[in-house]
């Protein structure tokens, strides 16, 4: 059974040897994520050869994503490592400060005095201690603690409701971008964007750094859910991550959800890729077996048209990430064989100025009403592939393109499965024999089955979709 809903993992100890990565690849994985806020730059090459090496050997179209730390908006260290505070006593958090202590704690984020005034209230390690904030004088933030528990080094700091003036892309954002180029990424995950101009400058740096990947927008403050934000963001990206973690700290739990909805169709409104992440499968770290509560959200997520759900600790630190992998899986397309079909009330209100979407357009419609075994789209750069993966039709959509940047590009689109064609030549009638030549091969299509093709001519011509054919596979070949 073809899954529609991609799975990216994260990389890390726990995946990071030939073999279980190999297994991983085996059990679903389509999109691997490489977290730039830990190890070195050596280390990613290292990882991210490995999975070009273990796709060739698989044969799987495994992509790379590169994901930026952004600002580090954190507490500093502590003399003895950690601290434990109480409900109802002071606390200080001090640009000024080497060593933290019970009473005060050092800040890598030295701009936090000038961000917050009194009455705004912090939230710390993911929300689990909540400071108000009782005055600002010089570099001091003084605090009452309305939470306590246990602060150890170099954790988090939220302001609820959002308002932290930290910029999206650090000085070691911009190292890891050229980094991110020279491996050739095929995403780039930007952290705590708060408006396009962030994704504008990642991608004027990742042009200088010679990068082609497809930017990715991590959706993670307050300031960037609003709708005018949101779009503005989304017109400067390729794609967005629902981060739910420090999104939820910022606006609250409860707001998530229905939050994550809303960005999810707003993104396939505008065309752009969507990746659901945080705590999917977060049991699974320790676990074999996944929680009901988790199966529903990947299911949720699932039903919502995310593109891709992602695993974080559950691949790169847990116990279990081929177990997590084969999990999702099965959830993943257990919730697509529930999933209503409305293709026809899809298309109401919409205009195509487009040729090429026009006919990627009418690709969908006429696959959906004919029943066809599937939709074959030659593809130069991919868009006709997006394009036909924002609807659901329940028709699976092989992306067949000469290019590989443009194989792996798909990789994280929906109801899309890339493949490789090796005609380049100028000759319809040759290419449309190669296309059914590898749905053949590739057990996709056999004889006599129905398919609609989409093409482009001048042939080669990126964006030049401009017919659409329906062809019963062999007559072709035959020819």
């Amino acid at each position: 059974m073809l899954r529609s809903t991609k799975i990216v993992a994260t990389l890390g100890p726990a995946s990071s040897e030939p073999e279980v990565l190999e297994r991983m690849v085996r059990a679903g994985v389509d999109v691997v994520r490489l977290n730039f806020s830990h190890g070195t730059a050596a280390d990613h090459l290292k990882r991210a050869e490995l999975v070009k090496d273990i796709g060739r050997k698989t044969g799987h179209t495994v992509a790379i994503m590169c994901d930026l730390q952004g600002p580090k908006i954190r507490v500093g260290k502590f003399k003895d490592g950690k601290v434990l505070l109480e409900k109802g006593q002071s606390f200080v958090l001090d640009a000024a400060c080497e060593l933290g202590d019970q009473g005060r704690a050092g800040l890598d984020y030295k701009e936090l005095p000038r961000d917050v005034d009194t009455g705004a209230v912090l939230l710390l390690d993911d929300g689990k201690i909540v400071l108000d904030v009782t005055a600002v004088r010089g570099d001091e933030v003084q605090t009452r603690v309305r939470h306590g528990g246990v602060l150890s080094d170099n954790k988090g700091i939220n302001r609820q409701g959002g308002g932290l003036t930290a910029a999206a892309l650090t000085p070691k954002d911009m190292e890891d971008i050229r980094t991110a180029a020279k491996i050739k990424a095929d995403y780039l995950a930007v952290s705590f964007p708060k408006s396009g101009a962030d994704m504008y400058m990642a991608r004027e740096l990742q042009r200088a750094a010679g990068g082609k990947a497809m930017l990715i927008a991590k959706i993670e403050r307050a300031e960037s859910v609003k709708q005018e934000a949101l779009l503005d963001i989304m017109g400067a990206c390729d794609g967005i991550m629902v981060a739910r973690g420090d999104l939820a700290v910022e606006v609250g739990d409860a707001a998530v959800p229905a939050m994550q909805k809303r960005m999810i169709r707003l993104a396939r409104e505008q065309n752009k890729l969507t990746i659901t992440a945080t705590q999917m499968m977060e049991s699974m770290i320790a676990s074999p077996v996944p929680t009901r509560a988790e199966v529903s959200d990947v299911a949720n997520a699932v039903l919502d048209g995310t593109d891709a759900v992602m695993l974080s600790a559950e691949s790169a630190s847990g116990k279990y990430p081929v177990e997590t992998i084969e999990a999702m899986d099965r959830i993943c397309v257990e919730a697509e064989q529930t999933q209503a079909i409305s293709l026809d009330q899809d298309f109401l209100n919409r205009v195509f100025k487009r040729v090429d979407q026009s006919i990627a357009m009418a690709g969908l419609f006429t696959a959906f009403h004919l029943k066809v075994k599937a939709i074959a789209t030659l593809t130069e750069s991919g868009s006709t592939a997006l394009w036909m993966s924002r609807l659901n039709c329940g028709v699976p959509i092989y992306a067949l393109t000469s290019q590989t940047q443009t194989r792996y590009r798909c990789a994280l689109l929906r109801d899309v499965y890339p493949l490789m064609v090796k005609y380049v030549g100028h000759d319809r009638e040759e290419l449309l024999r190669e296309a059914e030549n590898v749905l053949v091969e590739n057990g996709v299509v056999k004889e006599g089955d129905l398919i609609v093709i989409t093409i482009g001519e001048p042939i080669g011509k990126a964006g030049g979709t401009n017919t659409m054919k329906i062809v019963r596979v062999g007559d072709h070949r035959k020819g």
